[in-house]
């Protein structure tokens, strides 16, 4: 591919690397990779315009699209298409000294001074519908993939899926109630925001393919479920993030119930079992869906205790909460 970046880009570059799992092409500035973009290329021209809109607003880490000599954004390749990504080797994240929480806090806002929301890969307003959708096509798939694959794992999953439909229907029904929450602000505008939080800001590269348009609680609750869902307590840990985060982003009682029905939804369970129907192994499968029923319960229970946890009292602020939990 060195040949594909000299011929259409007029790059020259002088060695390879590889950066979480992908392999790129370093010059004396910038390190290049190259993705396929087949039937994805106005997803990633959007992904491309927030990439860029974080870039100048001294984002530096974010990997950005270039130009090919013709001044086009894809390039066809033995009737392929693709498009060629460039990383500032000389960054430096000056956000460091930063929590956590307030580094996120800074990225959303300056995600939300993004102009245009964009149509394809932007969630925000749609929650309740595309998680009614959701749930209806993994019930079908479930029952299907059952049918064509007895096993173990399918026969777990069948059992479950009562379980999985039940709490899906209650944080659909919060998340209707929420819509009417009519005590919001400034702060609950769209934003930039990850396909999949991971704490993606402590990495030294931010992967334009990772980027949506979404309320912020969309992050807030990723970081939220993956410390519920620890071995250890993570309830300090959580207090300690909320608290960095409204040092630059208040949040309102709108996004605490946006939080609190995304936290609801077991979007954990749903990424598990997508990865089933796309090929991993059954038993490995198997093994990450029982070890995650096993952690069902406490993470029920640190839920239940979320708000306290949080300093947010329901109570005063009429904030309803699911009492079976």
């Amino acid at each position: 591919m060195r040949d594909f970046l000299a011929i259409n880009y007029d790059i020259h570059v002088y060695e390879e690397t590889v950066i979480n799992g992908a392999e790129g092409f370093i010059d004396d500035n910038y390190v290049y990779f190259i993705i396929s973009c087949d039937m994805k290329e106005m997803i990633h021209m959007e992904q491309a315009s927030l990439a860029y809109h974080l870039y100048e607003n001294n984002w530096n880490q974010v990997i950005v699209p270039v130009q090919n000599k013709q001044g086009g954004w894809f390039t066809k390749h033995n009737d392929s298409g693709y498009m060629v990504l460039k990383a500032d080797r000389s960054n430096g994240e000056n956000r460091s000294g930063y929590g956590y929480g307030e580094r996120l806090a800074r990225f959303h806002t300056d995600g939300s001074l993004y102009s245009y929301e964009p149509q394809l890969i932007s969630s925000y307003g749609q929650w309740k519908d595309l998680w009614i959708g959701k749930m209806s096509a993994f019930e079908q798939k479930i029952e299907q993939e059952a049918h064509d694959h007895p096993g173990d794992y399918y026969r777990e999953l069948v059992d479950f899926l009562p379980y999985l439909v039940g709490i899906s229907e209650n944080a659909i029904q919060y998340m209707q109630e929420s819509e009417h929450e009519s005590r919001f602000h400034e702060t609950d505008q769209g934003t930039i925001a990850f396909r999949r939080h991971h704490r993606q800001l402590n990495n030294r590269h931010l992967w334009m393919t990772d980027l949506v348009y979404d309320h912020p609680a969309r992050d807030l609750a990723a970081y939220i479920r993956h410390q519920l869902l620890k071995t250890e307590d993570p309830m300090h840990d959580i207090r300690t993030f909320l608290d960095d985060y409204q040092q630059v982003k208040p949040l309102s009682v709108f996004s605490w119930r946006l939080l609190y029905a995304r936290l609801l939804f077991p979007v954990h369970f749903f990424d598990t079992i997508e990865r089933g129907f796309i090929g991993e192994t059954y038993e490995y499968n198997h093994a990450v869906l029982l070890d995650l029923m096993e952690r069902q319960p406490v993470y029920e229970r640190r839920l239940r205790m979320f708000f306290d946890n949080a300093g947010v009292s329901t109570k005063e602020l009429a904030i309803p909460v699911l009492h079976w939990l």
